[in-house]
Formats: structure tokens, sequence, C-alpha cells
């Protein structure tokens, strides 16, 4: 162990000395008038008294204040060298984290206040006795003439030694103690795997949300822009109404991508997110995407308007993820559009002919988020999805139970 290792536990010990005098200067005045002839602040046993009577108020602390753990485990980072990732962050909320936190408090008080008082004490005493062979004299202490020049000066280097010793044993003992008192506590582990389970489920969302909607704009724009470059000199009619529509999906684009970016702001500001679009806007999204030269036929049936506003929002996604998918990897083919209420589900479907079978069955296996996405959007309200290939068609299938979804979620 290197010099400034031991320098620093040592301060650490000092540390719990000084904190342990609020609690010993309070029983100190408490004794006296408890006790009938009772006087620290001159017997050294009545001193000793007040120093154990302290240390049952000091474990009292460590109950009644949670924010304790944070505080030494901090103390015991910076003095102890004990990893970060041994020590818990938060405060001690379960009262088994307040029996450790207060049991790791008493044991650093009670060494702290042993190694201050040698501290104090130990090296005047030390240096007297050295300088006994050079002619000091020890008031009150008789030493044999023959011995005092050898005598003191070793129980000086003894009591030096005693100090030291002292001190880097308990630094050490604490050290060693500290990941079992001040480590995290079986709830706490749990905790913290529940809030990280939480925040991976918020940026899966987020992810989510932010390819469905920025993905399905650039493939529409990418297609209407291709078809408005082919035709500008021999159409420039159709051309000016392809870069109206770029002009419509760019800003439908910004519109959701300031719904997604809500997500994040709601967090941090009182004011509500821009609402997510739902099944009402079905209508614009299938005209947005004929606008970039897709033939689309849309079969509904249901009161979609009647759909739980989370099952609607997700249905929305899914329907624009699998346009999406049928612009980026098929191209401008009819696609089919059905999406209706059955037995408390709501059932969509997507088909698209495919261009080339083996082709798309290549792209669309090489990977990407969108048909993941979609199938966890199902799975968390409980429904199921599936795509595939056959007979030269791609069909997108998604069942989504909306009995008993209710109406949560407000608007996101």
């Amino acid at each position: 162990m290197t010099a400034g290792r031991v320098a620093r536990r040592w301060a650490h010990l000092v540390l719990g000395g000084a904190l342990l005098m609020p609690f010993y200067l309070l029983v100190s005045a408490a004794l006296p008038l408890l006790v009938d002839g009772a006087d620290p602040l001159r017997e050294a046993g009545w001193q000793f008294a007040a120093f154990g009577c302290a240390l049952p108020l000091a474990a009292l602390a460590g109950l009644v204040f949670p924010l304790l753990r944070p505080l030494e485990a901090a103390a015991v980072r910076a003095l102890c060298a004990v990893p970060a990732d041994r020590l818990a962050d938060g405060p001690a909320v379960s009262w088994a984290a307040r029996r450790r936190s207060a049991l790791w408090f008493t044991a650093h008080l009670l060494a702290g206040g042993i190694v201050s008082g040698m501290t104090l004490s130990a090296p005047p005493a030390a240096a007297m006795l050295l300088a006994v062979p050079f002619g000091a004299e020890l008031p009150g202490l008789r030493w044999p003439t023959s011995l005092a020049g050898v005598l003191a000066p070793l129980i000086g280097v003894a009591l030096l030694a005693l100090l030291l010793g002292t001190a880097w044993g308990s630094g050490a003992l604490l050290a060693r103690w500290a990941p079992a008192l001040l480590g995290p506590t079986p709830a706490d582990r749990l905790a913290a795997a529940e809030r990280r389970a939480a925040e991976l489920a918020a940026r899966n969302r987020l992810a989510r949300e932010l390819h469905d909607a920025v993905g399905h704009a650039l493939s529409a724009v990418t297609l209407q822009a291709g078809a408005a470059r082919r035709v500008l000199d021999r159409d420039p009619e159709f051309a000016r109404q392809a870069l109206a529509a770029i002009e419509d999906t760019t800003r439908e684009a910004v519109a959701e991508l300031d719904a997604v970016l809500g997500l994040l702001r709601e967090e941090h500001e009182t004011g509500p997110a821009a609402p997510a679009p739902t099944l009402d806007g079905l209508a614009a999204l299938l005209d947005r995407t004929r606008a970039a030269g897709v033939e689309v036929t849309a079969e509904l049936s249901g009161d979609l308007a009647a759909v739980p506003p989370v099952v609607s929002r997700e249905a929305y996604r899914i329907v624009q993820e699998g346009l999406s998918n049928a612009l980026r990897h098929a191209g401008p083919v009819p696609v089919t559009v059905r999406a209706g209420l059955a037995e408390g589900e709501l059932e969509l479907l997507i088909v698209n002919a495919v261009a080339g079978a083996g082709a798309a069955r290549a792209q669309r296996a090489g990977g990407g988020r969108g048909l993941p996405g979609i199938a966890e959007r199902a799975r968390l309200l409980g429904g199921a999805a599936s795509a595939g290939a056959a007979d030269g068609r791609w069909r997108l299938t998604a069942r989504l139970p909306v009995a008993g979804a209710g109406a949560d979620g407000g608007a996101r």
C-alpha cells in the first residue's frame, strides 16, 4: 500500500472523528445534568463514557437520515480507493439499507474517534519521550536512572508505531467493509435494473418513432423527386404537382418529428407535447403516398374513430412503416391497405406486388428496424404481426386487441 493511500485513509478516519464531535459534545453536556458528579471535561473515565454514549446517537442518525449513505459513499470513493461501482449512489430508502448505513456510520465514527484521539496525543508524548536522553524531564514519571535514556525513546517509537498501525489497520478494515455496508442492497439493484429497462424501452420507442416517421417521409420524397426529374421537360405540370407533394410530405414529416421530440421534452416542460398521428390521419397518409406515384387502394371497415388512442397511434405507425417498406423495396407498385375491426381486434393488412421476388426478399432479409419495430409495437399491445412474400406478393399483417386498451396515454 502506498504512502498516499495510507494518508488518504488516515484523513478519512480523522473525518470520522470530526463527525463524532457533535454527538460527543451533546452527551458531554447532558451527562452532568443526568448523573451527579459526572465531569466529561476533566475526568478521563467520564470522557470514555461520553465517547461510548455518543456512538448509539450516531447509529440513530444513520437510521433516521437516508442521505448519510451517499455522503459516506462519496467520502469512501475519494479517500479509501474503493471502486465507485461497488458503492450505492442514492439515499438509503429501505430499512435494510438504513441499518447497513447506520452500522457503517457507527464503525466510521468509532474508528475515527480512536485514531483522532491518538493523533492528537501520541505525537506530542512521543516527542517528549524521544527528548528524555537529551535532558528533558517528564513530570509525574519516575524512571530508573540507568534505563531512562534507553527506555523512554523506545516507548516513544512504540507510540508512533502504534498510531501508524492503528490508522493503517482501521483504514484497511473500513475499506473492506465499505462495499458490504455502503454497497447496493438487492432492492437497490432491482430498482436500478428497472430504471435501466425503462430507459432502454424509452430509447427503443424513440428509435421506432423516428424510424417510422422520418423513414416514410424520405422514401416518399425520393420517389416524388425521381418522378419529377424524369418528366420535368415533357410534363412540367406533373413536375409541379410532385414538388408540391414533396413540400406537403416534408411539412408533415417535420410535424411528426416535433411530436417525437416532444416525447423528450415532456419530462422537462409543463406544456403538452405535439400529438402523435392516429388513424384519423390515415387518409392524409395514403394521399401523400399516392402523390409519390403509388397506386394505393384502401379498404376500411368498422368505426376506426372508436379505436382507443394508444392502439390507434400504433396502428398508424404500422401502416406507415408498411407503406415505407413498399416504397423502399418494391418501388411504385400497387399497394392495398386494409383496416377493420373484428371480434375485439383491429386487423391491418398491407399487400403489394413484388417486382423481382428474389431480389426483394434478399433486400428485406438484409435487416433494418422496420419489421422488428412493427412486431415490437404489436407485442407491446398484446397483439401479433407477421410479414412475408408468397406468390409474388408481400403481405404484412397485424392484429391489435382493442378490448380493454382504454384511452390511456393521451396524445403522444
